[in-house]
Parts: C-alpha cells; sequence; structure tokens
C-alpha cells in the first residue's frame, strides 16, 4: 500500500498509509481463491467472512463488501488498521505457500472506509424473534465493551455502555496515535454503534459515581466488564520519580487524547527534548517512540532487553520505526536514571544483556553482562513496559474472583463466578490486542444472551 515519504510523516500526524484506491482493491481482491473451506476464517477472531467480503470487492460491490463486513465485526475500520492480520487471518492463508498472502486487512480497511465515506448509515436489524428489553450495562467503551454492547443491542437488549473518560474508545482513542488510526475512523464507528441503541454514558466511573450492586437495584439484569488494563507498570528503578519520566500511558493520553501536537490548540503541552528513551518493544512502545519524533524530538531510542525476534510489535510498527529513524538498543536494560540539580532527567544508565534459558514467558531470559553498563544523555524517558489492572471497580465487588495478577478470573465465554457479571478484553487477559478483546466482547454478548433467555428474573 502507498505512504507517507518517511522524511515527510515525521513532521505530521497525518495516517501513514493512504489506503487502497478502487483499482488497487479490485486488483487485489481478484488474487483470492475462494477456498471451498478457508483456513482464514479459522484466524478471525471477529468471524468475519472473509471469501465474502473480499468476492464483493472483486465484483465491485463495495456497499455489499461493507455489509457483510458488519454483520459480524462491529469496529471494521478500525479493525483493517489496527488487527495483526499478519498473525491471524493472514497467516493461515493459502496463498502465502506460494505467494503473498492476500491482504485482507487493507482490503478490510478499503470497504469500510468505502461505506463511511460514502455516508451509508446502519439501520437497526430486523430481530427475528423479540426477546424483551432487559437492560444490560457494559462497563468500558474500549473494543471489548463496544462490541458487546453492539452486539447485544442487535439482540434487542436495552443496553447502557458506562464510559469513565470524556470520549468513547478506550485504547483505540486514548492509546493508538493519529497517523495509525485517526480519531474521526473511531467516532465514524461509534457512532454507527450508537444508531443500534445502544446508550452510552461519559465521564460515568462505576465504583465511584454508581456501583454494580445499585445498577441491579436500577433493573440492570446482566453486567459486562471490559475496564482494560490501564494501570502502567514501572521498572521499580532509582529515578523513575523525576521530572520527564512517563508511563507511556500518560505520554499516549496527552497526545492523543488531550492532542498535545495541535499546542497551542489545544492546551496541553508534552515537552520532550532532544533526546527520547522509550523502554519495551511492544506495540505501545513503537507508538511512544514515534509520537516523540513528531514532537520534535532529535533523537529517539528504543531500549529493549531481548532481542528483535523477542519483539512483541507487530512487524509493520518495527519497519516503520527503522524506517523514520529510531535507533534500538537491543539485548539492553535500564538500570538507574539519574537527574540533575532541577530534578529533570539528565542520563540514564543501561546493561547489556545475553540470553540465557527459555522463562514461563516462553522466551529466553535476558542475563545481564557483568561490567557492561554504560551511560545515554537523555530529556525524557518513556516507560511501556505493560499495564495492570486498575483496582478502581474491582475493589467494590468483593466477591469477584480475582487472578494472582489481579485481572478478574472468566471463562472463554467471559463468564466468572457472580452469575449476572462477565468480563472480557485486557482486564482478563492482561495487555492483549483490539481484535482479541472484540472477540471476547462477542462471546460475552452471546453468553448474556443465553443467560438472559434462561433467567426468571
Amino acid at each position: 500500500m502507498r505512504e507517507q515519504d518517511p522524511k515527510e510523516r515525521i513532521k505530521n500526524f497525518d495516517e501513514v498509509p493512504y489506503g487502497y484506491s478502487e483499482a488497487e482493491a479490485v486488483a487485489e481482491a481478484l488474487r483470492c481463491l475462494q477456498c471451498k473451506n478457508p483456513p482464514c476464517v479459522k484466524g478471525c477472531p471477529a468471524e468475519i467472512d472473509i471469501p465474502g467480503f473480499i468476492k464483493a470487492i472483486a465484483e465491485k460491490q463495495f456497499s455489499a463488501a461493507s455489509a457483510i463486513l458488519l454483520e459480524t465485526n462491529n469496529l471494521p475500520a478500525v479493525c483493517g488498521r489496527v488487527c495483526p492480520q499478519e498473525d491471524q487471518c493472514e497467516k493461515l492463508c493459502i496463498l502465502r505457500h506460494k505467494a503473498k498472502p492476500i491482504d485482507i486487512g487493507n482490503l478490510e480497511r478499503f470497504a469500510a472506509d468505502w461505506k463511511l465515506k460514502n455516508g451509508f448509515g446502519q439501520e437497526k436489524p430486523a430481530i427475528a424473534q423479540v426477546i424483551g428489553h432487559k437492560k444490560v450495562a457494559v462497563i468500558g467503551a474500549g473494543p471489548a465493551g463496544l462490541t458487546c454492547a453492539a452486539d447485544l443491542a442487535k439482540m434487542n437488549y436495552n443496553v447502557t455502555l458506562f464510559e469513565a473518560l470524556h470520549k468513547p474508545g478506550g485504547v483505540l482513542t486514548y492509546g493508538i496515535p493519529e497517523f495509525r488510526l485517526p480519531k474521526d475512523i473511531v467516532m465514524q464507528e461509534v457512532e454507527q454503534i450508537k444508531n443500534l441503541g445502544v446508550d452510552i454514558k461519559y465521564n460515568y466511573i462505576i465504583g465511584k459515581i454508581k456501583t454494580i450492586e445499585t445498577l441491579r437495584n436500577q433493573g440492570f439484569k446482566a453486567f459486562f466488564i471490559a475496564t482494560g488494563a490501564g494501570l502502567p507498570y514501572f521498572m521499580d528503578i532509582l529515578g523513575e520519580d523525576l521530572n520527564g519520566v512517563y508511563s507511556a500511558n500518560e505520554f499516549l493520553a496527552r497526545v492523543n487524547l488531550m492532542k498535545a501536537y495541535k499546542f497551542p490548540e489545544y492546551d496541553t503541552p508534552v515537552e520532550v527534548g532532544k533526546r527520547v528513551a522509550v523502554i519495551g518493544a511492544g506495540n505501545v512502545a513503537m507508538d511512544s517512540a514515534r509520537c516523540a519524533l513528531r514532537l520534535g524530538a532529535e533523537k529517539v531510542y528504543i531500549i529493549y532487553r531481548r532481542t528483535e525476534n523477542e519483539m512483541p510489535a507487530r512487524k509493520d510498527e518495527i519497519y516503520h520505526a527503522r524506517q523514520e529513524g529510531i535507533e534500538f538498543h537491543l539485548l539492553t536494560n535500564p538500570i538507574k536514571i539519574i537527574g540533575d540539580e532541577t530534578g529533570n532527567v539528565k542520563t540514564i544508565v543501561c546493561i547489556k544483556n545475553e540470553l540465557g534459558t527459555v522463562d514461563a514467558s516462553g522466551r529466553r531470559r535476558p542475563v545481564p553482562i557483568e561490567n557492561s553498563d554504560f551511560e545515554m544523555l537523555m530529556d525524557t524517558v518513556i516507560i511501556a513496559i505493560g499495564n495492570g489492572s486498575n483496582p478502581l471497580l474491582l475493589d467494590t465487588i468483593k466477591e469477584l474472583k480475582l487472578t494472582r495478577k489481579n485481572n478478574i478470573e472468566a471463562d472463554d465465554a467471559g463468564a466468572t463466578n457472580i452469575p449476572d457479571i462477565y468480563a472480557g478484553g485486557d482486564i482478563v487477559t492482561g495487555s492483549a490486542t483490539v481484535i482479541a478483546a472484540m472477540g471476547a466482547g462477542k462471546k460475552a454478548a452471546k453468553a448474556i444472551d443465553d443467560f438472559l433467555k434462561t433467567s426468571k428474573s
């Protein structure tokens, strides 16, 4: 896919890939073999009819293609941009054995964008059987919550979605940068979900404003908790309290949700200085590094304790980061951050590693090399090593079973130890992908439907 030149795009927050033209999309769709038993579908947590929508594109039936997507995926324009297709549907494409697999993600993006561009609304679907208007509360308007709410609305439930922030989308809005996922795309797809009848209440912190018990007393019959993993982890090293040290959560929320990149139009400045270190090598780390570059940093470093083979980030994100001039210090770990006399970051001290035996994560454990420490001048340090669950809501549901890591304990369908409470997404799994969260939302919606159909209340 055609995209912005790296030298130009580091000066702006515009989307990097341009998207397919109609001719390009049709040409790519015509490569599809239309397998009788398509393996690609097995790799899709959203259960999309992949051959069906691709066939519609090949026949230039773009409206039909988008309709097929929306049957099972409530956020297709989002998924087409941020879903790791290379590890899911495209990984199972038959063509991968002899040629490049079909660009399923890019075709999904094309069909979804075509619908948004051409202004076709999404009418509420006809309901085969009226179940009644039982009230369901969904807590958290991220990908899991939005998906669950939309699917339940399609089943004719009365769904209220409670969101703590002032905008919907969760990580789609505060975490993923504009150049990867334009926020107007997220808002348009949320509007389509609202058109299904989902009522979204913003600035509404369940656990503070109301509790689950309060909502039960107001007539809600089932609950889906999708509050994500928003509590950042730190390294517990000297100097993490210095000015200029950010969690990736705070840094990306300032940039994306609070529009720091549009200062002074938006009054949320982020001063990154000339040299920025990002600790970690997942998608969040790549996003933080690429944002820092666009905010004016002259040198940006990814510091990661293992090798590139172990990096959790998508290959595309690593490729784009390298294209943009971000430097990678691999087999390297920070051991302390040193400040100047004013309390600002001055240097970061790191140590070199070598890989040892395989640990519980299934990867070889990084082992520090004695006397290999070195110092780097730095103005800003961004910690992007993962997140845990926020206890705000969970502390108000004392009987809810949690895992050792304080995530909600739930089965594959999202059921918890409390019959009317379901959960899914990062609050259950820990930090994972957008599409995995959406898949959890879909499964939970089916499970809630089954529960409410048999419930006597």
